[in-house]
């Protein structure tokens, strides 16, 4: 092949696109594809016009041809009209072929209902183009099936001549930009070795190429099923789709020149080559599916609590989707997640220690976290709690016997159950549907529902858990109303159980509950210890739940009136044998516990099977949903989550970079309580609250931020590059080029005018540790520009990165230390007013600081004013009552109360009986 002189650009070697040859064979299929199309697309509806008529025949426009005898010149005239509709259906696929081919889309639209004719168009599409043009291929369609592709990879081709000219003048290698999400795909170390070195298997090799390496966001790569957008990765020398740059080149270098997929290939054997790609992937995918197949087999018949899997299956588990695909989408389960999390995250701060932030979460806990708070519907799971207490509590006080909910739906407009027997008359402000099949909640009328109030009583149906989505919203069931055994099978058996489990634990709508597991989830009691408990197998617990067993109707009934029954719901991923099967069909027939058992179980009342895709199908109740699971990693990320809930002994708080002046910034944002920006007009409406995010991001992260991991953080669902590089332009044009600089990494900076009201608070108290005589006056000018929660009134949906980010750990914890210094001061100063004005300045924004509260008592004790003193105690004890995170008040402040207010126990007994 003959070979060019390489190009030159500010003295560096360039690729130059060598062009590929047309063979003979291509150019006559190409005039044959040309030909045939030229008679489908124009010849055939000349033929028809000619010889038949138009589509719609005269015979078809009488009405009464719907009530009369069907003639032949009828049925002549309907054939005549399917022929027409086949010929457009035609020509609508080869405009697709022809524009995904001339337009380099990648991957054509599906055409529906289309799979063979769009096959035809793409083939003679392709064989026209390449008649013109061998870089206007078209991408052929492997299979017409409705799972999305991948977005196509492709690659800068040299000349092996040219590669070794190159070579020889400027040492090269080879390297892979990791890209944003793009909807709901996320890229992997297993996918990447598929495509570019033709075997997901290899992921090692670039495991080891970059393990520990600093990539251009600062972090290194430390676990292999754990990578991020805009990281850069060293390949292996025969890998294709990649970027071919200098080898000493800097990573952030490499992300400026290449912020994208690599250019496309042009060799002739391109699609010969792509072929043999797909049929490999398809055997791959095949051993995958057979190997998930047998661990689901051996999982229904041992123990999963030690976990012996190689590498490979865990990448191949990763290959199931990211972090965000489950816990995300798990949109009830996440949100009685995060109340967990908050009440673990509020016990830490009970004890936290004067210089130390709580220990925040890192790698996949992090980022678990971070898809939680993506994910989380907390109005959802609030209208389905109250909701049903005020249900259950308006039946107690009619007298009524609460109806078996069997399923329920819950949408952003409605929640509603589907009851038996059916009945049409529901308690206000429910309505019946259905004719009384079923009892609908409005969600406006659920949201005006007050929390805790008369009208509430206990919870009537703790055992209703998600077990998937559909179109409209998420599908539940209520394990008790089966009254026998509810089997699931299929694919990811483990995963749903370890779903349903989760869901069970956390929700808001159940009050006294216990879930067993058999042999699965010992680790799950790191996040409900009071609510799981783990078994090896099924006959350790029969004994006792044969002997606890309740009659239903009084379980029904105690939950409604006062006196519940703690719920019990057993979760198996051990099949059953036939006895342990008899033995818990017939409990499951007088007793109010669910079971749920994997495997093959004979005579179950409801089976729910989940297929290879996720599709969960319950034919029992009419189900089929988008399956909710919780795959290994994601499991085993919520535990690292919970566990880092749980440690107590807190992080060393970084130094902060000192300013060089105190003068005010031509541009302030302000995060410490309301976020403002100040210095700027104000953008349209719809674009100012991301725009803030945008500014918030790179305020507080002031080393630089590539555009594309950027991306990434505001948009962690995925968006495309063009909607991400017109809100940076517009955020640019905003702030004016002096304020928002691109260093030579491609990184995006704000410039020395721009400053957060957080920098200037840590300067202040930074420079008040070197200066005593003035430590005071400057703590106390820090703590005046704390206005309330930080960031408060953000934008819905957004900041989700926070979870996953030092900033909420070390204002909250350098907030109330600053004012702890403050308080102290002023009290050994004979000033106890000031100190109680340094606390509150602080719990406004550090409200769950435990230790700023016993500040405040200690400040409000030097008043020497017991009116005073009682009233905060009051305050602070029914605040403790009614913490949405719950938990009560940490011993050490009940201590402090006892010394200071000795009589406070008497005081708050009789207010309470009162």
């Amino acid at each position: 092949m003959p070979t060019r002189e390489p190009a030159r650009s500010h003295g560096r070697h360039v690729p130059v696109r060598v062009p590929a040859r047309r063979r003979a064979g291509d150019v006559l299929a190409g005039l044959g594809a040309l030909v045939v199309l030229v008679a489908l697309v124009g010849g055939v509806p000349y033929a028809l016009l000619t010889f038949v008529g138009p589509p719609i025949a005269p015979e078809l426009l009488d009405i009464d041809v719907l009530t009369s005898n069907v003639g032949p010149s009828t049925i002549i005239a309907v054939l005549v009209l399917f022929v027409w509709l086949a010929w457009f259906q035609l020509f609508v696929c080869v405009l697709v072929e022809v524009y995904a081919g001339v337009r380099r889309v990648g991957m054509p639209a599906r055409v529906p209902m289309s799979g063979g004719t769009q096959f035809l168009a793409n083939k003679l599409v392709s064989a026209v183009l390449l008649l013109f043009t061998a870089g206007a291929m078209v991408v052929p369609l492997a299979k017409l099936a409705p799972t999305p592709a991948a977005p196509p990879v492709t690659a800068v081709a040299y000349s092996a001549p040219l590669v070794e000219q190159t070579l020889e003048t400027h040492k090269t290698k080879k390297v892979y930009v990791v890209q944003p999400p793009h909807g709901r795909h996320h890229e992997s170390l297993w996918e990447i070795a598929e495509k570019c070195l033709g075997d997901g298997r290899r992921y090692p090799e670039i495991y080891r190429l970059n393990q520990a390496k600093e990539q251009p966001d600062g972090s290194r790569l430390r676990m292999a099923d754990l990578i991020r957008p805009g990281w850069v990765l060293d390949m292996p020398d025969d890998a294709r789709n990649v970027h071919i740059v200098p080898s000493g080149q800097p990573r952030e270098q490499t992300l400026r020149e290449h912020p994208g997929r690599a250019q496309a290939e042009t060799r002739p054997d391109t699609t010969e080559r792509r072929t043999q790609d797909r049929t490999e992937g398809k055997h791959r995918q095949q051993d995958q599916r057979e190997d998930r197949e047998e661990a689901d087999r051996q999982g229904s018949t041992q123990t999963e609590r030690q976990d012996d899997r190689g590498p490979q299956t865990i990448m191949r588990e990763a290959q199931d989707g990211d972090l965000t695909d489950y816990l995300a989408a798990a949109a009830l389960a996440a949100a009685g997640l995060l109340l967990v999390l908050a009440r673990r995250r509020r016990e830490q701060l009970w004890r936290r220690v004067f210089g130390r932030r709580i220990v925040r979460p890192r790698d996949d806990a992090a980022q678990a976290e971070v898809a939680l708070r993506l994910g989380g519907d907390a109005p959802g799971a609030r209208v389905l709690d109250v909701g049903l207490r005020v249900l259950g509590a308006e039946l107690a006080a009619q007298r009524r016997t609460p109806p078996i909910v069997y399923g329920a739906h819950l949408s952003a407009r409605t929640l509603d159950l589907w009851i038996h027997p059916a009945d049409d008359d529901p308690p206000a402000p429910w309505t019946a549907a259905d004719g009384g099949q079923v009892w609908r909640l409005p969600a406006h009328e659920g949201r005006l529902l007050p929390e805790g109030g008369p009208r509430q009583g206990g919870a009537p149906y703790p055992g209703l858990v998600s077990i998937g989505t559909d179109d409209g919203g998420r599908v539940l069931i209520d394990l008790e109303a089966a009254q026998g055994l509810i089997n699931v099978r299929g694919a990811h058996t483990t995963a749903a159980l370890a779903a349903l489990a989760v869901e069970l634990a956390t929700n808001r709508w159940s009050d006294r509950m216990r879930i067993t597991l058999v042999g699965f989830g010992e680790e799950l009691t790191a996040i409900a210890p009071g609510r799981i408990r783990a078994v090896g197998g099924l006959a350790e617990v029969l004994p006792e739940l044969e002997a606890s067993a309740a009659p239903r109707m009084e379980v029904l009934t105690g939950r409604i009136t006062g006196s519940p029954r703690s719920a019990h719901y057993l979760l198996s991923a051990v099949a059953p044998t036939h006895e342990e099967a008899r033995r818990l069909a017939l409990l499951a027939r007088r007793d109010t516990a669910g079971y749920v058992l994997a495997g093959e179980v004979p005579h179950a009342t409801w089976t729910l099977e989940i297929d290879e895709d996720g599709r969960a199908r319950l034919a029992e109740l009419g189900f089929e949903v988008e399956a909710q699971l919780l795959p290994r990693r994601h499991y085993r990320a919520l535990i690292d989550l919970f566990r880092t809930a749980d440690r107590l002994d807190g992080e060393v708080m970084p130094e902060p970079e000192p300013l060089e002046g105190l003068h005010p910034p031509a541009v302030e944002i302000r995060i410490l309580g309301p976020v403002e920006i100040t210095g700027l007009p104000s953008l349209e409406e719809g674009r100012m609250a991301l725009a803030t995010e945008l500014l918030v991001y790179l305020a507080t992260h002031v080393g630089g931020v590539h555009p594309v991991v950027l991306g990434g953080v505001l948009w962690p669902r995925g968006v495309q590059d063009m909607v991400r590089d017109a809100t940076i332009a517009r955020v640019a044009q905003w702030l004016g080029p002096e304020n928002l600089l691109t260093d030579e990494a491609g990184r995006l900076r704000l410039g020395p005018d721009v400053r957060t009201d957080w920098a200037l608070f840590r300067e202040l108290v930074r420079r008040s540790h070197g200066d005593p005589t003035a430590r005071a006056v400057l703590l106390e000018k820090a703590l005046g520009l704390v206005r309330g929660p930080l960031l408060a009134g953000r934008r819905s949906g957004g900041y989700t990165w926070l979870a996953a980010d030092d900033l909420e750990y070390d204002v909250s914890a350098a907030v109330a230390d600053a004012a702890h210094q403050l308080c102290e001061i002023r009290i050994a100063g004979g000033q106890p007013d000031a100190a109680v004005a340094a606390v509150r300045a602080a719990l406004l924004l550090a409200a769950d600081d435990e230790g700023l509260w016993r500040d405040l008592l200690r400040a409000t004790h030097a008043t020497e004013d017991i009116v005073r003193l009682r009233a905060v105690v009051e305050g602070l004890t029914r605040r403790a009552a009614s913490h949405p995170y719950g938990g009560g008040m940490a011993p050490e402040t009940e201590a402090l109360i006892e010394e200071l207010l000795p009589s406070w126990r008497i005081h708050v007994v009789r207010e309470s009986s009162a």
